[in-house]
């Protein structure tokens, strides 16, 4: 790997920032060089939110925000249409969107096409957030989802990033969303592949 780039498409007080820097932190647990910033405009609740994180194997010396994403995670499938989100992704680029609905429903079948199989997913993140924290906040649900889609991270350095996030009660039940996502994609992904 030279280098992998993310960015993270949101609105505020979904922990858009907070899931950038969890990732920042799992692939420095897993001895790689890493940043993470937030793109800053808007700070007020439900506005849309940008944030950015990179891994190398070697420095990191860019600060420009990710132009040209190696993944993209979605955690408001309303940006879609209203935030040109896929703007320069790389032609091998991972996108999980956090949506209970499927590519077609979602109007997004030529981006699939033209994307590597099981290379776009979405993940009902909301849900299994609720389900397990008993909120809403679908960030560390979409970084299980990222590890088991992509393999840039394993899910073992997501709950260490986790736990070091979220200590306690509240880290745990994010830690058994997250790996319920990894479960979920994980599984689909091997059928998605072998298509």
């Amino acid at each position: 790997m030279s280098m992998f780039q993310a960015r993270f498409h949101g609105r505020g007080g979904q922990g858009v920032v907070t899931a950038a820097e969890m990732l920042s932190v799992a692939a420095f647990l897993e001895g790689k060089h890493a940043q993470a910033f937030p793109s800053f405009g808007s700070e007020r609740m439900g506005a849309p939110v940008v944030s950015f994180c990179r891994i190398a194997d070697h420095e990191i010396r860019l600060r420009e925000p990710v132009l040209e994403p190696d993944a993209l995670i979605i955690q408001d499938p309303t940006l879609l249409f209203s935030v040109d989100v896929f703007h320069g992704l790389t032609e091998k680029g991972w996108v999980i969107i956090n949506s209970s609905k499927g590519i077609t429903e979602l109007g997004i079948d030529s981006l699939v096409e033209r994307l590597p199989a099981g290379h776009v997913r979405t993940l009902a993140a909301t849900e299994l957030a609720l389900k397990h924290i008993g909120r809403p906040l679908p960030n560390a649900v979409m970084l299980g989802g990222l590890a088991a889609m992509s393999g840039v991270i394993r899910l073992e350095s997501v709950i260490a990033a986790i736990s070091e996030a979220f200590p306690g009660p509240v880290g745990q039940s994010n830690i058994a969303a997250a790996t319920a996502a990894h479960e979920i994609l994980a599984a689909s992904q091997k059928d998605k592949v072998a298509c």
